[in-house]
């Protein structure tokens, strides 16, 4: 038998590789799959309480343990240690608190209205869970965008196999660890390493729902291999996020704002803000602003820095690229370098970089970025504020700033955008009460909220009759019913179509 393929852990703060994990052997991904399936059986038979202990559980791990998960993750990711745990950490105990208030509620059986035709009968809905569900996570922000769909999907009632980035492989490891700290059921949250391969064969072997967050191309590829066997899917991709400034906004505070929306995890975030808008009359004035808190901008992964490295090397190929066409088409660089200048012999430091003189059309407008890029661009009207902010083939969020709320409030909803924020970036992501999704190339359903718990099962219609009449009115024989039908529907719907005409 040939030994194991492994993958190289990289610092790309430091680019110091001195830790090998092993991939999952492909051949080993049926027997996951026959894990997963038995473990379902009996997880699901488990109530509601039941499975929140074993989170809890997990919660209590988490906090004994925090510095050694923030120290891997800021060595996995370089990113500096305050993003470590203000933005992978803190979520998933956000989203365990959220668990714990609301899972209960969520996946109870709930009544709902019945027809009055169908007077004396009750209806319901109740939730069901899927079965093994296959979760592909990412490597901007390995734990939160892992753990958060594991922990929604296992609450429901389904075992797991997660699939984390081999871009960040340390912290993929570390999550298996923590969830056999916290002495979860065996197999029913099994965790398969690997690049492209792995992910593809785990697709393959059909999975009863697969929860995907990554790149649009690759989430068209999934979406392609689950249409196969029509397995349903939650894809959460790319975005090319906007943010619109009006003349009558807070200046001072939109522009920390967008630097931290458009440079936090180093430009790193599927909601960057990697497209300002800004209106005419005060361009000069909100740029000069921007670019001084630019600047101040520390770089490093010291406890008082503010951005970290890049990730992922070939990130910053798709960032040059971009960036050259742009200046080869008359944009110019007020802060950062152009590509041949960066120097990334003592890690994956890039530095904030803002553009101005772009036009809509120039890659670096349209498609995503992914770095510490952002372009500047003035408009003269509300109108063209919000057409170029949907001049997109992504949706995924959006940011308004004026004073004038009404106003706000009117441009948040002419953007089509799975979510917007006023004054302020991003956060709606972090509130767990709002459902998350994208439209357009930024991904397909929703998590978060009630909404995000029942995606992970199968929504059962129930219509219950207590079964103490003989027949029903509908049923055989038809012999003279149709007098008595036609006249019982005149009376019903007449009365409501007077009621209704009266209020109206």
């Amino acid at each position: 038998m040939s030994r194991n393929q492994s993958m190289t852990v990289l610092n790309p703060a430091t680019l110091n590789s001195d830790e090998n994990i092993d991939e999952t052997p492909i051949y080993q991904i049926q027997q996951i799959y026959e894990l997963s399936k038995s473990a379902f059986d009996t997880w699901k038979e488990k109530s509601v309480k039941e499975r929140l202990s074993f989170i809890r559980k997990l919660k209590n791990v988490m906090f004994d343990r925090m510095d050694e998960i923030i120290e891997v993750i800021a060595n996995d990711t370089g990113k500096v240690k305050v993003e470590a745990v203000t933005a992978d950490v803190m979520p998933v105990l956000d989203a365990i608190a959220f668990l714990e208030k609301t899972a209960e509620n969520s996946l109870a059986a709930r009544r709902v209205q019945t027809p009055a035709t169908f007077w004396g009968k009750k209806s319901y809905i109740e939730y069901m869970a899927r079965g093994t569900v296959l979760v592909i996570s990412p490597w901007n922000y390995p734990l939160q965008l892992a753990m958060v769909p594991v922990l929604n999907a296992l609450i429901a009632g389904n075992s797991v196999i997660l699939k984390p980035s081999e871009v960040t492989p340390l912290v993929g490891k570390y999550i298996e660890h923590l969830f056999m700290l916290a002495e979860f059921p065996k197999g029913l949250v099994q965790v398969a390493h690997g690049g492209k391969d792995v992910g593809a064969a785990l697709t393959r072997e059909k999975p009863d729902y697969i929860f995907f967050t990554g790149s649009a191309a690759t989430g068209k590829k999934i979406q392609e291999e689950a249409s196969k066997a029509l397995i349903p899917t939650t894809l959460e991709l790319g975005g090319k996020d906007p943010i619109l400034i009006f003349a009558d906004a807070n200046l001072d505070r939109a522009a920390k704002g967008a630097a931290w929306g458009a440079f936090t995890n180093s430009g790193q975030v599927c909601m960057s803000s990697e497209r300002i808008y800004v209106e005419q009359s005060i361009y000069e004035e909100f740029l000069e602003k921007l670019q001084s808190e630019t600047l101040m901008l520390k770089q490093g992964t010291d406890l008082n820095d503010d951005i970290g490295s890049m990730t992922y090397r070939g990130q910053i190929d798709v960032m040059k690229e971009q960036l050259e066409e742009a200046i080869a088409g008359g944009a110019r660089l007020i802060t950062g370098s152009i590509p041949r200048d960066w120097d990334l012999s003592q890690g994956l430091f890039i530095p904030p970089t803002i553009v101005v003189d772009v036009h809509q059309k120039m890659k670096l407008v349209q498609e995503e970025t992914f770095g510490p890029v952002v372009t500047v661009m003035p408009f003269q009207s509300e109108e063209e504020a919000i057409e170029l902010a949907n001049d997109s083939i992504y949706g995924l969020n959006a940011s308004v700033w004026s004073k004038d709320l009404k106003k706000a409030k009117r441009v948040v909803s002419k953007l089509v955008t799975g979510n917007a924020v006023i004054n302020d970036v991003m956060i709606s992501v972090v509130n767990h009460h709002l459902p998350f999704g994208g439209v357009k190339h930024s991904g397909i359903g929703k998590y978060h909220g009630k909404q995000g718990i029942r995606v992970f099962c199968h929504e059962k219609s129930v219509f219950l009759d207590r079964g103490k009449k003989n027949t029903e009115i509908q049923w055989y024989p038809y012999q003279n019913k149709y007098p008595k039908i036609r006249s019982f529907l005149k009376l019903l719907f007449r009365k409501k179509s007077k009621k209704s005409s009266r209020t109206s």
